[in-house]
């Protein structure tokens, strides 16, 4: 190890802490602490060895190997920050990213991990969530993280190694889960979908809890069986890449032309344009968001039943349903 190696640890140590100290300021897991070790013990830096930050000229490589040792601090110091990180592009478009630490403690809190419990991942990412699951489990064996893209499996499988994790690292279409590694406990999806898979409720144990980010939010369902599962929205926004796939197209932008400008900026009626899209046209929504009340994402939730699955507003069996796919 180079004397800079050393240096960079010294650093990675010190800002990883302020992180953690940062993320426990927030209360982000104050309804299990037990994840404050996972964040304090798992070094974020070895799996983003290089990342980009959106910059006025385009994207700043930021690389841990740089022979300039000012631009290796900035590398490892930026690792730390409380903010997502590009990790992959494609002709200026981003892949994968490496989510923000303090909605990734939130997911995870959320998740309601108990020990034992096997997890499935889906997007696997740089595989650092991977890697707290793992720590929080104490066993690489329940923790399963899948991706569509060989590339990102791959380097997800080396991040973990270095980092002193093996989970199995499968390399698929996520939205068909992964059920020769069945059954889980909990799943955990790191990338939008437009609905919820049904593969995946055959995939859970009864009980099972889901977590995936639908709309611009994060959907927390309890499974009843291979076909039935129900639950609500987390009150907070998530913002996520959507899941790759075959055949699996990227959604038109909504026009918001005649809607007020006040609405227009309001976080919750967005997240009400995107889940009600196809089934209310913005007029609609917007006459709807302001009759009842301006309500906000945890008002809503999401009934799978069978081959039907539907969003709703307060109440399942109420008169506020629009179809999902």
């Amino acid at each position: 190890m180079g004397a800079y190696d050393t240096e960079i640890d010294g650093i990675a140590v010190a800002e990883r802490a302020a992180l953690v100290r940062e993320i426990d300021a927030d209360g982000a897991w104050a309804g299990d602490p037990v994840w404050r070790e996972a964040f304090a013990e798992v070094p974020r830096h070895l799996f983003v060895p290089y990342y980009y930050v959106a910059g006025r000229g385009g994207y700043e490589r930021r690389w841990g190997e740089s022979p300039d040792p000012a631009a290796r601090e900035r590398w490892v110091r930026g690792a730390y920050e409380d903010v997502p990180l590009a990790t992959r592009l494609r002709d200026g478009e981003l892949l994968s990213s490496s989510s923000q630490p303090s909605l990734m403690a939130r997911m995870l809190v959320a998740l309601r991990v108990e020990d034992g419990d096997r997890v499935l991942e889906v997007g696997a990412g740089t595989g650092y969530n991977a890697a707290l699951l793992a720590h929080r489990l104490g066993d690489d064996d329940l923790v399963t993280t899948i991706d569509l893209e060989p590339e990102i499996t791959e380097s997800a499988r080396q991040h973990l190694a270095a980092a002193g994790h093996r989970p199995p690292v499968v390399t698929g279409d996520g939205a068909r889960g992964v059920p020769e590694r069945a059954p889980f406990d909990r799943i955990i999806a790191t990338c939008a979908l437009p609905t919820v898979p049904r593969a995946w409720l055959a995939q859970c144990r009864p009980g099972a809890r889901v977590l995936t980010p639908l709309a611009t939010g994060l959907l927390a369902l309890t499974v009843r069986d291979a076909e039935h599962a129900e639950g609500r929205f987390l009150p907070s926004a998530a913002f996520f890449v959507p899941l790759r796939g075959e055949g699996r197209a990227e959604p038109e932008e909504v026009s918001l032309t005649g809607l007020p400008a006040r609405a227009r900026e309001q976080e919750p009626f967005r997240f009400l344009l995107a889940l009600t899209r196809g089934a209310l046209d913005p007029l609609q929504a917007h006459a709807l968001w302001e009759r009842e009340g301006e309500p906000d994402r945890g008002r809503y939730g999401v009934t799978v039943d069978g081959e039907h699955a539907w969003a709703w507003l307060d109440d399942p069996g109420g008169p506020h349903r629009w179809a999902l796919p």
